[in-house]
């Protein structure tokens, strides 16, 4: 079985990594969403809730999808998957210099996991969970760029913050 792994932070989960899961679940027989601790950042949601976002968003992708809360090095969990293939989305050349770097980096670690690059659909390349995020505290919409729960739970922690 040849199983993949899209990591992330999903915080919170816009319509550009709902295309890459989509996609990238085409490609492999499984695909593993590790929803990512990811100390350096200051989510809006906690782990658990942005677990239990991304498992709502694709709980229409069946059983070839599975979401995962992880705490560790990528290659560590993509090593406890048995992921034999990490899944990446590029929305510009600033995310494929970074890309390309952790790349390399995860190469030197396993070789014997590869990295696969998606190119995000033109509509849906600018968003970022930052701006996304950023939109919102300003009181904009964002409707455009994340699943429809999601604008709703975005909005409500924005209330809450106030």
């Amino acid at each position: 079985m040849r199983v993949g792994v899209y990591p992330g932070t999903f915080d919170p989960i816009t319509l550009g990594h709902m295309d890459i899961i989509r996609r990238g679940a085409k490609l492999v027989d499984k695909l593993v969403i590790g929803v990512a601790t990811n100390p350096s950042k200051s989510p809006m949601f906690t782990l658990e809730e942005r677990v239990a976002q991304v498992k709502r968003e694709a709980a229409d992708l069946g059983t070839a999808v599975e979401v995962v809360p992880f705490d560790a090095l990528l290659m560590k969990f993509a090593e406890a998957q048995k992921a034999q293939v990490i899944v990446r989305g590029l929305r510009a050349v600033a995310d494929f210099e970074y890309e390309f770097q952790m790349a390399g980096m995860n190469q030197q670690l396993n070789a014997d996991i590869e990295t696969v690059f998606l190119m995000a659909d033109v509509a849906l390349q600018p968003i970022a969970s930052r701006l996304v995020k950023e939109i919102a505290m300003y009181g904009g919409n964002i409707a455009p760029f994340v699943p429809a729960l999601i604008a709703e739970e975005v909005a409500e922690r924005v209330a809450a913050t106030r």
